[in-house]
């Protein structure tokens, strides 16, 4: 279970948590202009635009989790498991594996419009990458400064919905999780009036009473809600200090800790990191279970004419800053 958020301020920024009981290795990877990206039925691409992400490097591909681009065009996959379906390839579509749709997009498109385009040829097939790493079901998240959009393939075909709130969990589909906010339009972050009665002489007795009834629990359609409220009204400074600490601080209200989730066999599903990205800069920052200080790579740091990956192990243990 996860959640991606987008965050605007003088620059964009975008990112997501990673929910999951085990991590399957994951390095922070940036793939240069001229490294080949092979695909299954698609060919070779062996120049397009740089990009930086979380990934599973297997057999020198790097599998995303989510990534931004040099233009600033971000995306993410999520779970979406009993709704996901992938097809046999097709006749006169760009026949994609979900573990290539990311750089397929990223590699090509500097915005979303562009990406629409694309989308209207995709199908993304049933082809796993290896026996080891079956299909993963996964719903997707495109956003850039200016809009996002979620993408699911579904046993209909493939669906392309504006993303107003700049949010994605995993469960329902996405028209779903957007109607339920319709429960939600009462909620504020000011302090609530007496609409119950005007006979009754009722009155806030706590700060934050205008989010009463904003979901609490770790379900996917909750973290959506709650990220959404979140995200939606919150503020901060344009500073990249600020813009990046608000951001976290989004993601932190779905944060899911060791113990809370239960998935069977003494195994707990947590927060394995969450990350943030500058996407117009192309600063990816991070943290992990177990070390809650910000740790940053810059894709520009790095030589993004390169034809070999670059590749950053999370930092996992705790950094404590002694004071005394």
């Amino acid at each position: 279970m996860c959640t991606a958020a987008t965050y605007k301020t003088k620059d964009f920024y975008f990112g997501r948590t990673l929910d999951y009981e085990f991590s399957y290795g994951d390095e922070i990877t940036v793939t240069p202009r001229n490294y080949p990206l092979r695909f299954r039925n698609m060919g070779i691409v062996p120049k397009h635009y740089a990009m930086i992400g979380m990934a599973h490097v297997e057999e020198e591909c790097p599998l995303y989790y989510e990534a931004v681009n040099e233009k600033g065009l971000g995306m993410a996959g999520l779970n979406f498991v009993g709704n996901a379906d992938y097809k046999n390839p097709m006749p006169d579509k760009d026949n994609l594996a979900q573990f290539e749709f990311i750089p397929w997009i990223l590699g090509q498109c500097a915005s979303v419009q562009e990406a629409r385009v694309l989308l209207g040829r995709i199908n993304i097939t049933n082809i796993a990458f290896s026996d080891r790493l079956p299909l993963a079901q996964l719903h997707w998240i495109i956003a850039d400064s200016t809009e996002a959009v979620t993408v699911e393939s579904v046993k209909e075909g493939v669906r392309i919905y504006d993303n107003p709130v700049g949010i994605l969990t995993n469960n329902p589909p996405f028209n779903e999780q957007m109607f339920q906010l319709n429960n939600y339009m009462n909620l504020s972050p000011r302090t609530p009036q007496n609409h119950f009665c005007d006979r009754l002489q009722l009155h806030a007795y706590s700060r934050g009473m205008g989010a009463l009834g904003l979901p609490g629990d770790l379900s996917s359609q909750s973290r959506f809600i709650r990220a959404a409220f979140v995200k939606m009204n919150s503020i901060s400074g344009d500073s990249e200090a600020e813009s990046v600490s608000q951001f976290f601080h989004i993601l932190g209200s779905v944060d899911q800790q060791r113990g809370c989730c239960n998935v069977g066999d003494d195994k707990y599903e947590v927060t394995i990191f969450t990350c943030c990205c500058n996407a117009d800069r192309g600063i990816y920052y991070y943290t992990t279970y177990d070390n809650h200080q910000i740790t940053a790579v810059d894709m520009h740091k790095e030589n993004l004419d390169g034809v070999a990956l670059v590749r950053y192990l999370p930092i996992y243990g705790e950094q404590i800053r002694q004071q005394n």
